[in-house]
């Protein structure tokens, strides 16, 4: 039978490098290994200073601050190989009766090529993870295309339940709503129910290419329309869609030129490549996206109506978050999942005094403004818990909204004032007549009117 005390300094010996130092720092124990890499005998060590036998040593702050180190390198020589060597370390306290009475030293890995290569093979499983859960959302999308639409209120659940009604139909189908709502989310939703999901889906933002390159963009060109031409043309994006879909984000960029064109692909659902003659039949559904009030444009002659009407056969009206409080909480939840997952985040939740904070803002930016400010929350974020602490940048910034609407809430105060203050001064000079009245004014009688009655002024 062997003896317990030796068991447990062979133990001991089977450590890469293990050492332990009393709590003034002299070396109680060394193993063989580690004296063989420092160049002394285990028995000389022995009751020496431990800075005396290694240098730039961390044994001393550890018995000083009793916080132990993890992980920690360091640069070694190896007098055994005559090289130096590069070293994982962890270090502890060791602590009896809530005092530190010595510390301990042990290396995990041998050198850093070790760690190089265990970072190696981390990183090849985080890429492969990666791509299992790409497949498994890609795969989850088009079993339930409105799982990526998050929301339980009564608004957003109203939403899905028309996409459902109308995805499977050939109508043109208009999305609206303020920056941010997630407009591309619900249009991709339309495109998966639909029974061209299997086909094409190309989206193009009318905003981001230069107007006098979107024509060429949208519909293709043959060889030698115009300077700069590839050689052989090139197929436009409707060519590209064929049989499926085409999304048209920004539409209210569109310049007018081309609404001209895109009527005709609606109605005659044909096409035409710049400087061809050739004509192309298409068999295309058309999903528009817009944040701009196209019913203003059509009245400020900055869009065609017969396109306005063809293209909003169904309009999806998205709202914006301030509408649908209610969804914050669940929205935080699957943004923190996405973070996790990408960034490697440990998040579990927001804290409820960071939800109600939220709740009470009124979030220009919409959707995409609450996603910003969750991953921004989760990468400051020490713990497992979104705190308020994490969301001061949100506060100043919540802070400064509230003041800006303040201010321009008082400026219209004292306009609103002004224009008051003025009409009855010019009533009074007219003895209540309001043709005289306007004409002092300098604007129409209807215009008066209306004044009147914001201002609730007795006539």
């Amino acid at each position: 039978m062997i003896d317990n005390n030796i068991l447990l300094k062979e133990s001991l010996e089977a450590f890469s490098n293990f050492i332990v130092v009393n709590a003034i720092g002299e070396v109680t124990y060394i193993n063989r290994v580690y004296a063989r890499l420092l160049g002394i005998n285990q028995e000389d060590a022995i009751g020496k200073r431990v800075d005396k036998i290694i240098p730039n040593t961390r044994m001393l702050n550890i018995l000083k601050t009793g916080i132990p180190e993890i992980g920690s390198v360091m640069t070694f020589f190896d007098h055994e190989h005559n090289k130096e060597v590069t070293l994982v370390c962890n270090r502890y306290p060791i602590i009896y009766e809530k005092k530190v009475i010595g510390a301990v030293a042990m290396t995990t890995l041998n050198n850093i090529s070790e760690v190089k290569a265990l970072e190696k093979e981390i990183t090849k499983v985080k890429e492969e993870n990666r791509k299992i859960k790409k497949k498994l959302e890609h795969y989850q999308q088009t079993s339930n295309p409105l799982s990526k639409i998050i929301g339980i209120s009564p608004e957003i659940k109203i939403l899905k339940n028309s996409i459902e009604e109308y995805a499977k139909s050939n109508f043109p189908i208009l999305i609206t709503g303020e920056t941010g709502v997630g407009k591309e989310v619900f249009a991709d939703a339309i495109q998966y129910l639909s029974n061209r999901n299997l086909n094409n889906y190309i989206k193009i933002n009318c905003a981001s290419i230069p107007k006098d390159l979107l024509e060429a963009e949208l519909f293709g060109y043959e060889e030698g329309a115009f300077s700069g031409a590839r050689k052989g043309g090139k197929i436009g994006k409707f060519e590209l869609a064929n049989n499926g879909t085409i999304l048209l984000d920004e539409i209210g960029e569109m310049p007018l030129s081309l609404q001209a064109k895109l009527l005709r692909v609606l109605q005659e659902k044909e096409i035409e490549r710049v400087g061809g003659l050739e004509t192309i039949k298409l068999n295309i559904r058309i999903i528009c996206c817009t944040n701009c009030n196209l019913e203003n444009m059509v009245k400020e002659k900055k869009f065609r109506e017969d396109l306005y009407y063809r293209i909003n056969v169904v309009e999806l009206n998205i709202p914006p978050l301030r509408y649908h409080t209610k969804d914050i909480p669940i929205l935080c939840k699957y943004f923190i999942n996405k973070f996790n997952e990408e960034e490697y985040f440990e998040i579990k939740e927001v804290s409820s005094q960071v939800l109600e904070l939220f709740k009470n803002y009124n979030w220009p930016g919409n959707v995409r403004e609450l996603k910003h400010t969750i991953e921004r929350a989760a990468f400051l974020c020490k713990g497992d818990k979104i705190e308020l602490k994490d969301c001061q940048f949100f506060l100043d910034k919540k802070n400064n909204f509230e003041n800006d609407k303040k201010n321009n809430s008082s400026l219209k105060n004292i306009k609103d004032d002004s224009e008051k203050n003025a009409i009855i001064a010019a009533l009074e000079k007219s003895k209540n007549n309001k043709t005289k009245a306007a004409a002092i004014l300098n604007i129409n009688r209807s215009l008066l009117y209306s004044k009147l009655k914001k201002f609730d002024i007795d006539y």
